[in-house]
């Protein structure tokens, strides 16, 4: 899962000193326009702006009342989270899962496993051993301590995730000629070009109004430097700005050691082709280095959860029904091995953390405030596909070793394995993560259907795809059985209308999960959503203990 967050800094900003040659939000404005949102994010963190992660550390739940019980509904990141604790805290608990496994969408596909999805197309995973897929999440920012925390705790391994690769590729089936072009190319160029345009502009004192002279001169001397531009500020073929963007030939030893500058872009054919789109992938907060993944796929956080929990997650166990009375919560639900079977579980609380596209189909008796917010909030449609490859081709022949090309065909990227370099064998790519519309056509199709035109679409940027294709999985979140989506898509409105109702206790039953939280489709939503909640209910149970 991943989201797009857009922070707006002049909301947070400070009041300005009119008096300054450039304010703090102009010159904000200024750097995430030349030089990127991440040199923005770091002059608002020296500015003391920047949000901090709102993990904290381990929560503390002390004094829960003797005997009390909580049902968590759902062994995602949410309801694991909030099990792990509450069980730590002296609470009976009991989790109920409608899948056979742990993790919800914390999960990886590997050579063996099986997959059914609405509609009943059922695949078969027949990647080697050691290879896997991510159809779900893919990787953790560093700063999503909650998540780290308690992969930490679990003794789950991690290893870097590589966001971006300067040697991997920005590519537009409408721009020169269709071949993509390595991402250092792009970006070299862009900066490059900026660089110029913004020293021109300097130079003929155009922004006295905005900066002072001595600024001016300073500014001067970072645009040449960041933009490799020549001593009359001009971006051109030289040795600086192959430095960044590559040479035409490589400097090497001996009598061929020479090398040979490479030819910036135009300028034009640049903007054209709209491949800058693409520059500042690695810039967005959540996306900024370092970012993790754990050793052996994604999953292995949500295996490691079930482990630890144990015998208190039911498995296969799809809830039918909520109610809560004065006295507790009871859920009836079936034993999906026995189908017809109706069993009940009851407790003193509830968290619940079913996806909301499902869970508004389950009868429960909340108020119509928590009801409209449950059926306010519709699923992103997203399809991910995995392929594996008779050799690592990506390197043997590209020298791509992890990170992630954008292409404006459907399938958006291709996502190289950060793991297992120059291990020859097989190999496994994302093959595609798409959306919207793309995503919906996409979702109509077949698993087979689907792996297929992943594979047609992406051989249009490494023609070796159709010769070395092995085998895939597609899967489709809308016709995933227990989230109908990939992850809750909040518009300002609603939240604005229901966001707060969805979160508050309404009786004995809390809600959790990456819905419930301002990082949407992240697993850190979801976990430090879990722990809002559960300290929320345990602060009621510890008043209601008092009273009784």
């Amino acid at each position: 899962m991943h989201c797009f967050l857009h922070n707006h800094p002049g909301d947070m900003m400070e009041k300005e000193d009119a008096s300054s040659p450039l304010s703090r939000r102009d010159l904000l404005r200024m750097i995430g326009v030349t030089a990127g949102s991440a040199a923005m994010y770091q002059a608002m963190d020296s500015l003391g702006l920047a949000a901090e992660s709102p993990y904290k550390g381990p929560i503390d739940l002390q004094g829960a009342p003797q005997g009390a019980s909580v049902l968590v509904l759902g062994a995602g990141m949410a309801g694991m989270t909030a099990a792990y604790e509450l069980r730590n805290a002296g609470y009976q608990v009991q989790v109920l899962e409608y899948n056979a496994r742990a993790g919800g969408r914390n999960w990886s596909l590997r050579g063996g496993d099986t997959y059914t999805e609405l509609g009943g197309a059922t695949q078969h995973c027949e990647f080697d051993k050691g290879l896997y897929i991510n159809p779900g999440p893919w990787r953790i920012p560093y700063h999503h301590q909650g998540m780290l925390s308690y992969a930490k705790r679990l003794g789950v391994p991690m290893e870097p995730f590589f966001q971006v690769n300067y040697n991997a590729y920005l590519h537009s089936s409408h721009a020169f000629g269709g071949k993509p072009q390595r991402y250092r190319e792009i970006k070299a160029d862009y900066q490059g070009h900026v660089a110029e345009l913004l020293s021109k502009v300097t130079r003929q004192n155009s922004l006295d109004a905005a900066v002072s002279k001595e600024d001016q001169e300073k500014l001067l001397e970072s645009l040449k430097e960041w933009g490799a531009l020549d001593k009359n500020y001009s971006y051109v073929s030289s040795d600086a700005g192959s430095d960044r963007r590559g040479f035409q030939k490589d400097p090497g030893g001996g009598l061929t050691a020479r090398p040979i500058p490479s030819q910036p872009t135009a300028l034009k054919d640049l903007l054209d082709s709209k491949l800058w789109m693409g520059i500042p992938t690695g810039d967005t907060y959540d996306m900024q280095t370092a970012l993790f993944q754990p050793v052996g796929g994604m999953g292995r956080v949500g295996e490691a959860f079930g482990r630890e929990l144990g015998t208190l997650i039911r498995y296969n166990a799809k809830v039918k029904a909520i109610h809560q009375d004065d006295h507790g919560v009871t859920v009836s639900y079936e034993d999906t091995t026995t189908p017809g079977t109706t069993l009940t579980a009851k407790a003193d609380w509830c968290v619940c953390t079913i996806p909301l596209p499902i869970l508004a189909q389950i009868p429960m008796n909340v108020a119509p405030a928590l009801s409209s917010a449950i059926s306010a909030v519709p699923y992103a449609s997203a399809i991910k596909a995995g392929l594996q490859f008779k050799r690592r081709f990506w390197e043997e022949d590209e020298h791509i070793y992890g990170g992630i090309t954008y292409t404006d065909l459907p399938i958006t990227n291709i996502g190289y394995p950060n793991t297992g370099f120059f291990s020859g064998g097989k190999g496994v790519l994302l093959g595609a993560y798409i959306w919207g519309l793309n995503a919906m056509e996409f979702t109509a199709m077949t698993p087979a259907e689907r792996v297929q035109k992943v594979v047609e679409y992406g051989s249009q940027i490494h023609p070796q795809y159709k010769q070395e294709f092995d085998n895939g999985v597609a899967v489709a979140w809308h016709r995933s059985p227990f989230t109908l989506g990939c992850f809750g898509m909040w518009s300002t409105a609603a939240r604005a209308k229901h966001y707060d109702d969805l979160c508050a206790l309404d009786g004995r039953i809390v809600l959790a999960g990456e819905h419930a939280s301002f990082l949407g489709g992240w697993q850190e939503g979801a976990v430090t959503s879990s722990l809002d909640a559960i300290g929320r209910l345990h602060q009621r149970a510890v008043a209601q203990g008092a009273k009784s």
